[in-house]
């Protein structure tokens, strides 16, 4: 480790300073990680093993950031909003190398003060040098034993699992039991591999077993195998994608519930999973298929993948003005996203409670649009990347208030073999610790003629 007036310049481990700049870019400049780490690691030339560091470090960091905030509570005197954002940001890389990955302590600690001193100055590094030397002379279990004494369950569950309480509430109010309250906070906090996707009319789930994949339990056309996405061809030529099996379900069932539909709309098609495997099973069948997103940006990432339908742009609440009915829509809404934790870590940070109200009445105006252009006898989808309440079970029950003709369709019946446990009432309402997919939710409606 340098010392004042030795003269040497600062030389920070490359991936730790690669990985405290993209942290710094999610924490204060609302980056998402999932989109800048890979960027950054395709235009990096460092080997296999600095990628998946760098991807532990920088992921991991983030879903355990409110606990590392924990233990830096009971070493700094002060609050942690008056302490200099990059000393904290620093502070947490380096509790996760000390109590979360197999760093030795001397590494973690020596590392991290140099990455220290060259990005924010001596002074800094000295302060920061003070707090791990006291962070690490104690084990974790040591640290959170003031967490075992918080008499109020969700206060010690946010703690321990690294959680916003308004989170920990959500699930309580569904699940009714905190046993299974922690198994989903502890499933948040593993982390996903990557779930691939066959295209029907491209690819086929046999390619990939023939690589030495296995097929996913629930979804026909999910894959796990254990290769990166940028050496598969049959990814890197658009024959297949990355898609969370819970993704692909929802897909799966509405285009099962939607059978008898010659014509299919996705109304908030961003980023495209859900419009790229519909997309393929439309041109399979001989139907048509429209995609539509509000952002250019991510319209031109779903035409590249949804088979040469059309993708429109626009504001899926003025849809009608188009003058165009289908037989099938989904809308799949923008929403808190807190059911893809264990895969956009940052998403529980970044996301509030107060971030409902506007969510919820954006959720309202996208389901009478796309019940507006409907065809009597058609089917609407309603799908969330969340199981939050007001986000789910509260927007069905004031569906039906405010379009009593819309008629519930029982999800049960469509579910694949062997998927227990994951419908609520008649939608499908799946859970990370249950069912290992992002916990994905889907109501599923015809329109009465």
């Amino acid at each position: 480790m340098n010392r004042r007036g030795s003269g040497r310049k600062p030389q920070p481990e490359k991936v730790r300073k690669l990985v405290f700049e993209i942290l710094t870019e999610v924490n204060h400049r609302d980056g998402y990680s999932n989109l800048i780490l890979p960027k950054a690691l395709g235009e990096s030339e460092f080997d296999v093993r600095d990628r998946a560091f760098a991807t532990e470090l920088l992921y991991g960091t983030l879903r355990m950031q409110g606990r590392h905030d924990y233990l830096l509570k009971q070493v700094i005197d002060r609050p942690l909003a008056e302490v200099d954002h990059g000393i904290v940001d620093i502070a947490r890389l380096a509790i996760h190398q000390l109590f979360e990955m197999r760093v030795p302590t001397h590494a973690a600690v020596s590392e991290s003060v140099e990455l220290g001193r060259a990005v924010l100055g001596e002074s800094k590094a000295a302060f920061l040098n003070a707090i791990l030397r006291k962070l690490s002379s104690q084990s974790l279990s040591e640290w959170m034993n003031t967490s075992d004494k918080i008499e109020d369950p969700v206060a010690r569950l946010a703690i321990q699992h690294s959680h916003p309480e308004w989170i920990v509430s959500a699930y309580w109010d569904l699940l009714k039991d905190f046993h299974l309250v922690e198994a989903e906070l502890a499933a948040n906090n593993q982390a996903a591999s990557p779930t691939y996707v066959t295209w029907p009319g491209k690819s086929e789930v046999k390619e990939f077993l023939t690589l030495g994949g296995a097929q996913t339990p629930y979804s026909p056309y999910g894959i796990k195998i254990d290769q990166a996405p940028a050496q598969m061809e049959l990814i890197r030529t658009r024959k297949a994608g990355i898609q969370d099996e819970g993704s692909q379900l929802v897909a799966h069932l509405f285009y099962q519930a939607a059978q008898g539909a010659e014509s299919i709309l996705d109304i908030c098609a961003g980023p495209g999973g859900k419009a790229a495997l519909l997309s393929h099973l439309a041109a399979r069948d001989g139907k048509s298929f429209v995609g539509n997103e509000i952002s250019s940006k991510r319209a031109e990432l779903v035409k590249q993948v949804t088979a040469n339908h059309d993708v429109w742009v626009g504001d899926g609440r003025r849809i009608s003005e188009r003058g165009i009915n289908f037989d099938a829509v989904l809308a799949d809404v923008p929403c808190t996203g807190i059911g893809a934790l264990r895969r956009r870590p940052e998403v529980r940070w970044r996301r509030k409670v107060s971030d409902l109200r506007e969510l919820t009445q954006l959720q309202s105006e996208l389901i009478d649009s796309a019940i507006s252009v409907t065809n009597p006898g058609g089917i609407f989808g309603y799908a969330t990347c969340s199981p939050h309440f007001a986000e789910t079970s509260a927007q069905m029950t004031m569906l039906h208030k405010r379009h009593p003709y819309m008629e519930s369709i029982a999800v049960l019946p469509l579910l694949p073999e062997g998927l227990k446990n994951a419908n609520r009432d008649d939608a499908l309402s799946l859970w990370t610790s249950r069912h290992n997919t992002d916990a994905m939710f889907l109501a599923l409606f015809r329109k009465k003629g």
